[in-house]
């Protein structure tokens, strides 16, 4: 089933648990993880909560309670909820405090859900997705999992609203990342993304894809390349925990090789299951 936790106890979803003067509802001021279970199990959750922890350093929240505490806490909850394949949304935000910018001497909010996860059903997995090309428009610091997504929502929008499944955002020229993905081209048999910086996120199934490349032998290079470099690619393909590796087929309108999804990326794909049942 699905649940719901806040601050110390576990709630229906619907239950209403959050004050008008949360920062979170009225700043977006904290962080946040979405973590995949797997078969009962949560998906690199060490990385998950390291990257938690970075973002929180990042921003000054607070955080007293440690990765182990946080795992104890996710173990608990998932297995509360009794779902095999499921996805852990963790929150952290200032607290509670009467509104103003200055950073408030409250306890630090932790809320957290473990919801059922059907995942992207094979066919269209199969079919692959089409993708948009969208400024980015967001801010300076990427790298922090903040809960400030408006820019990512607004693209996000444009893209589904013109029949596709993701916006790939560009900036001053060249590719940084999706709405909600990292983003990958395969050339001549060398994959390619985004190299890490600010602008943005380091994300944890990117990790497993280096992993995965690495043990089939397939070159994996992080360089910046542009739109029209990733137009010519033989294929393309994002990642994001929800989304595991998916391929993008056109993108503007136009098609990604041959239109349909590479051989590389479900070879990939293949061997990331078989990562996860050893993680």
């Amino acid at each position: 089933m699905n649940i719901g936790y806040a601050n110390g106890k576990y709630v229906q979803l619907d239950e209403p648990v959050i004050p008008i003067d949360e920062r979170g509802h009225q700043f977006g001021d904290g962080v946040y993880e979405v973590i995949r279970v797997y078969k009962g199990k949560p998906f690199m959750l060490e990385e998950h909560l390291q990257r938690l922890i970075q973002s929180a350093k990042a921003i000054k929240l607070p955080i007293q309670q440690s990765v182990e505490d946080f795992k104890a806490l996710i173990l608990e909850a998932v297995q509360k909820s009794n779902e095999l394949e499921s996805a852990v949304y963790l929150q952290i935000t200032r607290g509670v405090a009467v509104r103003q910018h200055l950073f408030p001497a409250a306890p630090v909010s932790i809320t957290m859900t473990v919801r059922h996860v059907a995942g992207i059903d094979n066919e269209a997995r199969e079919k692959g997705m089409k993708a948009i090309f969208h400024e980015d428009e967001r801010w300076a610091n990427c790298y922090i999992k903040s809960l400030n997504l408006l820019p990512n929502i607004l693209a996000k929008q444009i893209a589904h609203d013109a029949g596709c499944y993701e916006a790939i955002l560009v900036r001053d020229g060249f590719i940084t990342e999706g709405t909600s993905s990292n983003v990958y081209m395969v050339k001549d048999g060398v994959v390619y993304t985004t190299p890490l910086s600010k602008q943005i996120l380091s994300g944890i199934t990117r990790m497993a894809v280096k992993k995965v490349t690495e043990s089939l032998g397939i070159p994996f290079i992080e360089k910046k390349f542009t739109p029209e470099e990733l137009l010519q690619a033989d294929e393309v393909f994002i990642t994001s925990t929800t989304s595991e590796i998916l391929p993008i087929v056109n993108v503007d309108g136009k098609s990604i090789g041959k239109g349909t999804a590479g051989e590389w990326t479900k070879k990939a794909y293949r061997k990331f299951k078989e990562f996860i049942l050893t993680d």
